[in-house]
């Protein structure tokens, strides 16, 4: 019976391997992962290696073993993605898995913005599944603004949310939530929001970043459709363009200031402020 963390390789996959890694012995963590090559230095901390292609049906049949407990972290093909899902469900399903514990959005089934959709759709096949379930509804993440230090620092902060706040924590911190609901028990059928204890508002993330750099770093509120000129501009495809504008859209509602203290208190610590995540990407 082992803990299997699928996207083991990817951004928060990784952390959550970590994570774990710091609370139980290597030989009871399974990485499932696309690429072996890639979870090279992963399995040289002792973790199992399997195969598991969200798109190969058949890597699935064999990535899961009865009794295990899944992690899965939802896919970034948006459009493809509760396919994708559906996918791993039945497989978990079939291989009668003890526990499947699901990555998706701050809000679940009340989330009303377009990249809540595919979540609530993932949420609800697990639940027709009939597997025990733990969902992890994970709030923004720190690193989506501070990964864009560079564009920021040169052409100020641009977004279309007003002042919305946004609850957000980093990855470590939901990795950690993950672990602890993993290796924990009296999480069965459970569904945990989690956000960072302290919402800000883009103007405020400006002037942090101001702030530590000593530079002058502008908050530029536009309109929806401005932003959406300005992301395809960029390059960034427009189906996801829309989605980024309508996230902003929410955030200005406030569906991504928060929904309590789940977070820090399943990490027994208070989350990570936004100041921190911003001084980390300025040493890197």
């Amino acid at each position: 019976m082992s803990i299997v963390v699928t996207a083991a390789t990817g951004q928060l996959g990784h952390l959550v391997i970590d994570e774990l890694l710091q609370r139980v012995p290597a030989d009871q963590v399974v990485a499932a992962v696309r690429n072996a090559e890639k979870a090279a230095g992963i399995a040289a901390r002792g973790v199992e290696i399997r195969i598991a292609d969200y798109n190969d049906p058949a890597s699935l049949a064999t990535a899961f073993k009865e009794g295990d407990t899944v992690l899965l972290i939802s896919s970034s093909e948006v459009g493809n993605r509760v396919a994708q899902h559906m996918a791993v469900i039945d497989a978990a399903k079939e291989a009668g898995v003890a526990r499947i514990a699901y990555t998706g959005v701050l809000g679940g089934p009340e989330a009303d913005f377009d990249l809540a959709a595919d979540h609530k759709a993932t949420e609800q096949a697990i639940l027709d599944s009939g597997l025990s379930y733990t969902f992890l509804r994970n709030g923004w993440y720190s690193e989506i603004y501070t990964q864009q230090l560079s564009v920021q620092l040169e052409h100020g902060v641009v977004g279309a949310a007003g002042e919305g706040r946004i609850g957000s924590a980093s990855r470590r911190d939901y990795a950690a939530a993950a672990a602890a609901v993993l290796t924990g028990s009296g999480h069965e059928k459970k569904a945990y929001e989690l956000n960072g204890d302290t919402a800000w508002s883009l103007a405020e993330y400006a002037a942090e970043l101001a702030r530590q750099t000593g530079k002058d770093v502008a908050h530029n509120n536009v309109p929806g459709d401005v932003l959406l000129g300005i992301l395809t501009g960029a390059g960034v495809p427009e189906p996801m363009a829309h989605i980024l504008v309508d996230v902003d859209a929410a955030i200005e509602r406030g569906l991504l200031a928060g929904r309590g203290s789940d977070l820090s208190r399943l990490i027994g610590r208070p989350t990570t402020p936004i100041a921190d995540t911003i001084a980390t990407a300025l040493k890197q």
